[in-house]
């Protein structure tokens, strides 16, 4: 059973960067597609931001992302991350971090292990 744990949310102004941290642990880290997901105050579903494969490679955004927002892995240390640049407030979200050991998606629903979820806040 793998075990996702986010980390580096917080609240920052328009503007800023954040880098979120993802650490995996209970599974083979470097066999695991991973990405990132958030859910946007007022609709019912995540949504998709970035993905990535096995050995860093490849890598998708979504358009919103704009190449503000990069991702990458650490296979040694068991991490993910996804680092914000260039923050809108329309980025504010729970973001979640997750991972499949079967194929790399943009879609979530094909992501069988996830974070609890970590609040990022852009303020104007």
């Amino acid at each position: 059973q793998v075990q996702l744990v986010e980390s580096g949310g917080g609240s920052v102004q328009a503007g800023d960067s954040l880098r979120l941290s993802c650490t995996a642990s209970g599974g083979t880290f470097s066999e695991l597609f991973m990405g990132w997901f958030r859910k946007v105050p007022g609709k019912d579903r995540r949504e998709y931001v970035a993905v990535i494969g096995t050995n860093s490679e490849p890598t998708y955004y979504a358009d919103f992302v704009q190449g503000r927002f990069t991702i990458s892995r650490d296979n040694a240390k068991n991490l993910v991350f996804l680092q914000m640049n260039n923050l809108k407030p329309e980025d504010s979200a729970i973001y979640y971090c997750a991972a499949n050991e079967d194929v790399l998606s943009r879609n979530s629903v094909v992501y069988d292990y996830w974070g609890q979820g970590i609040q990022v806040t852009v303020s104007s």
